[in-house]
C-alpha cells in the first residue's frame, strides 16, 4: 500500500477524485488502458487512464509546505524549480520560498550568502554529490527537508549496485535536466558513466564499442557527457543502462536492448553469457511514467479528433506524452485552462522548442466533438479540472458530473 500524502486542497479535483477512485475500483491490477469517457452532450472527453500527479510529486509538495510551515521567520531556500509546474512554483515562490538556480543549474542567488541556519530544499530531481557535501559544510540540515523522489533514489542505488560489480553506467536522459546531472553525479562517484540524449548518439556511442570510430572522436563528441578519467578504449567493455526516470520507458528500452545487441555481437556472447558484460536495470524504469505512457497508448486507440497535454513547459515527462499524441492527431500542449483563449484560439507550446504560438479554429468541428485529455506527473487534479470546465462550457455545458 503506497503512502498518503497530504497536499494543499487547492491542487486537488474532487471531480477528478472521484473519476481516478471509480476506475481503481474497477481496474485493481491496472491492466486497463481504456481512457474515461465524459459524455457532455457536443462534447465527449475521453480522460487517460492514468495521469497527473505521482507519488513523488506528492512526497516533493508535502515535505515543501510543511517545511513552510515550520519554518516561519526563516530564510526558505529552493536548489530549483521543485517540480516543472508553473503553478505550484509560483505558489512557492508567493509564501517566501526563493530559488538559487533555475531549471538549468544557472545561479540565481550565490550560495556564499547561504547561513548555516537557512532552510534549504532539495528538489523532486534530486542534486548533485557537489552541491550536497557544499551544504553540509555550511552546516545546513539537508535531510529533513530534501524531497528527492523515492524512484529517483533507487536509479541511483541500483547505479551503485552494478558500479560495484564493475560495470560502468549509461544514463539515458536531457544532459541539461536536473535529474539527469544528478544522476550522473551519483554514477560518477561509484564508476565511469556517460550521458547519451537519444538512440542517435546510442548509435555513435556503440561505435566506440566495436572500434568504428576511432576514440579520440569520442572525446570531442561527447564533451560534457563522460566522467572524469573516462577511458574509451575500455570503459565501455562492461555497461548497464539507467535513465532519467521522465524519458519515454520504451525509448530507454530501445536503448538498452540496441546496447545489449552490440555487446552481444562484438563478444560473441549468448543470452546466458551476456551478463559478463552488460547488466539487467529493467527494474529501475519508473512506475508512473510507465502507467502515464501506457494509458497515453490505450487512450490514442480510441477515435478522436485532437488531444490536450496539461503540463510545464519545462516537464519533460509531459513532453514525452505531447509526443506520442502527435504521432497520432493534433495535439496541443498547455499548462493552464487560461491557455484557452476561447472557442477559436489556443496558446500552445511547442514540446521540442518550448516555443509558443497562437493556433486558431483548434476545436474541431464535428459533433460531438472529441477530444483526448491527459496531464504530466507534476499537474494537479485541480488544472485538469479547470481545462475541462473551461471546454464545457465553450459547448454550453455548465456542470460537471461522472
Amino acid at each position: 500500500m503506497m503512502k498518503q500524502f497530504t497536499i494543499p486542497n487547492i491542487y486537488r479535483s474532487d471531480f477528478i477524485s472521484k473519476i481516478k477512485q471509480e476506475r481503481k475500483a474497477a481496474d485493481k491490477l491496472k491492466k486497463d488502458f481504456t481512457p474515461t469517457l465524459l459524455d457532455l452532450g457536443n462534447l465527449h472527453i475521453y480522460l487517460a487512464r492514468h495521469f497527473g500527479f505521482c507519488y513523488g510529486v506528492e512526497n516533493a509538495i508535502e515535505i515543501a509546505f510543511n517545511t513552510i510551515a515550520e519554518n516561519e521567520g526563516k530564510n526558505i531556500y529552493l536548489l530549483s524549480e521543485m517540480i516543472h509546474n508553473p503553478q505550484v512554483n509560483a505558489d512557492l515562490l508567493a509564501r517566501g520560498v526563493r530559488f538559487l538556480q533555475d531549471t538549468y543549474g544557472k545561479q540565481l542567488i550565490p550560495f556564499e550568502t547561504l547561513q548555516a541556519d537557512d532552510v534549504v530544499i532539495i528538489p523532486a530531481f534530486g542534486t548533485t554529490l557537489t552541491i550536497e557535501a557544499m551544504l553540509r559544510e555550511k552546516g545546513i540540515a539537508i535531510e529533513k527537508y530534501n524531497t528527492t523522489c523515492p524512484f529517483v533514489e533507487k536509479v541511483w542505488n541500483r547505479s551503485e549496485q552494478i558500479a560495484q560489480k564493475g560495470y560502468s553506467i549509461v544514463i539515458h536522459g536531457k544532459p541539461k535536466h536536473e535529474e539527469t546531472r544528478a544522476t550522473f553525479s551519483h554514477a560518477a562517484a561509484n564508476t565511469p558513466a556517460v550521458v547519451v540524449n537519444d538512440m542517435h548518439e546510442t548509435i555513435l556511442l556503440a561505435k566506440y564499442i566495436t572500434g568504428e570510430k576511432a576514440p579520440a572522436d569520442f572525446y570531442s563528441e561527447f564533451a560534457g557527457r563522460y566522467s572524469e578519467g573516462f577511458d574509451i578504449t575500455k570503459d565501455l567493455q562492461r555497461i548497464g543502462v539507467v535513465n532519467q526516470t521522465t524519458q519515454l520507458a520504451t525509448d530507454t528500452q530501445a536503448i538498452s536492448d540496441y546496447l545489449r545487441n552490440i555487446i552481444m555481437q562484438h563478444y560473441q556472447l549468448t543470452d546466458a553469457t551476456i551478463g559478463e558484460r552488460f547488466a539487467d536495470t529493467r527494474d529501475t524504469l519508473c512506475y508512473a511514467t510507465n502507467d502515464n505512457q501506457s494509458a497515453v497508448v490505450g487512450m490514442l486507440e480510441t477515435p478522436a479528433d485532437i488531444a490536450l497535454v496539461i503540463g510545464g513547459k519545462n516537464s519533460s515527462n509531459s513532453s514525452h506524452l505531447v509526443e506520442l499524441c502527435e504521432a497520432k492527431l493534433p495535439t496541443y500542449f498547455i499548462d493552464a485552462a487560461d491557455k484557452l483563449i476561447n472557442e477559436n484560439t489556443i496558446e500552445h507550446c511547442n514540446w521540442r522548442t518550448k516555443e509558443v504560438s497562437y493556433i486558431d479554429n483548434y476545436l474541431p468541428q464535428a459533433i460531438p466533438a472529441r477530444i483526448l485529455i491527459t496531464s504530466g506527473a507534476s499537474c494537479p487534479d485541480a488544472i485538469v479540472e479547470q481545462v475541462i470546465q473551461k471546454l464545457a462550457g465553450f459547448y454550453g455545458v455548465s456542470e460537471l458530473s461522472v
